[in-house]
């Protein structure tokens, strides 16, 4: 039988109509208020592990825009990511050079070690050694050490370089020209080269010749701050005032937290009789280094100079009496000698010009018996003397101090 095209209909179970619907409400209120409550499961996103190459090249990139910290960061990055890399002693290396430019001498010192313990036949580990001893004080070490990395290689020119600067610090100026001289010949468009005949010309006075040298290492790369802040002290010496406030500023841009380009900034405006833009930059070097007695010292000498005696008396006290400051950091005092006996006789005379004789004339004695043959010192201390003879005698609210020599402006590192 044949069959036909179209179905008869089969008569709905009300039952099953009812279930269907049931389980339509069922599925349409999960949708709407379940599911959208539920957590949704997210695929774990995988943590690219660093390439040591990568992290390397942006270091160094960083060094080139003067980025110096962040570039130690990264190098720093790139150690971890590196171990048991053969580059690994080289990344130290470059690591040690960059902790020293920032003036960070003690890691720069740990840095090179651990380049040498992966490779004691390191060179540059060892001149980079050599230098961090130099700074950190310990001649006899850097002078070993540089020697050694001289033996392994005689055309190193960091070696070359950094035995330099040492010896021109030993008063050696013959064999420092000598190495410094080698260095240029070996690279002349070497940074650490030129920075280190500069530093041979600067300290045998021949102070136009150096400002070329750090002038040419600044065309190379004008964003490293320790060529600036050199250049800026060698316009300083020569009375090019204007020319070595504009370094420091550079220098400071590039290099915040370094005190130095401030307190040098502070003493060309003393030097020049602008004491209170002495006093701003003074500010700024203590801000930048709490804890050390000679910024409160500069500060106070900037204070007094500008007849702000009670505000120097207080940053006075730091310097020479130390203590806690209101931001908790520790100050220790300075001794009285012949590099620190400018903060002395100023904190006495500011102390006399307020009438506090009776701490003043302590101050002044003490100067007299134990820097004698500071000429300057004992001629202020003479003078503040006077000016409380002065005020006991008369019994006067108002004296005028008497003439005072003016101190060594050159001084403050």
């Amino acid at each position: 039988m044949r069959m036909d095209k179209k179905r008869r209909m089969q008569r709905t179970n009300p039952a099953l109509v009812i279930l269907i619907l049931a389980l339509i409400g069922l599925v349409w209120y999960f949708d709407r208020y379940v599911v959208e409550e539920l957590p949704i499961a997210q695929a774990p996103t995988p943590t690219p592990t660093p390439i040591p190459e990568s992290l390397e090249l942006q270091g160094d990139n960083l060094v080139n825009d003067g980025q110096l910290h962040q570039a130690i960061d990264l190098y720093k990055q790139a150690i971890i990511a590196s171990s048991g890399a053969p580059n690994l002693s080289n990344l130290y290396v470059k690591l040690a050079h960059n902790q020293i430019l920032v003036g960070d001498y003690a890691a720069a010192k740990t840095s090179a070690e651990n380049a040498l313990l992966l490779n004691d036949q390191n060179p540059r580990a060892l001149a980079e050694l050599g230098w961090a001893y130099s700074f950190l004080g310990n001649e006899v070490e850097a002078e070993k050490v540089l020697q050694q990395a001289l033996s392994l290689n005689p055309d190193s020119v960091e070696a070359h370089a950094y035995y330099a600067e040492l010896l021109t610090d030993q008063g050696d100026y013959e064999g420092a020209a000598s190495h410094s001289r080698t260095a240029i010949q070996l690279d002349n468009q070497s940074l650490v080269a030129l920075r280190s005949r500069g530093y041979v010309l600067y300290y045998t006075g021949n102070y136009e010749e150096a400002a070329l040298q750090f002038e040419q290492a600044i065309a190379i790369n004008d964003r490293v701050a320790d060529l600036h802040q050199f250049l800026g002290v060698i316009y300083w010496t020569v009375a090019r005032y204007d020319e070595a406030i504009e370094q420091l500023n550079i220098a400071d841009t590039f290099d915040p937290d370094n005190p130095l380009p401030d307190t040098y900034i502070s003493r060309i405006y003393l030097g020049i009789g602008e004491y209170a833009k002495a006093a701003q930059f003074a500010r700024s070097a203590v801000d930048n280094e709490p804890t050390n007695p000679i910024r409160y010292g500069n500060w106070g000498v900037a204070l007094y100079k500008n007849q702000q005696y009670a505000e120097a008396i207080e940053a006075f006290k730091y310097a020479i009496r130390g203590g806690e400051t209101a931001d908790g950091e520790l100050v220790t005092g300075l001794v009285l000698d012949y590099d620190n006996a400018e903060y002395f006789y100023m904190y006495g005379l500011a102390l006399a010009n307020t009438r506090q004789c009776s701490e003043a004339l302590p101050i002044f004695q003490a100067l007299i018996a134990n820097v004698s043959a500071d000429e300057i010192a004992v001629s202020n201390a003479n003078a503040g003397i006077e000016i409380c003879e002065q005020y006991v005698s008369t019994n006067s609210e108002s004296v005028n101090p008497a003439a005072t020599a003016e101190p060594d402006s050159e001084n403050g590192n």
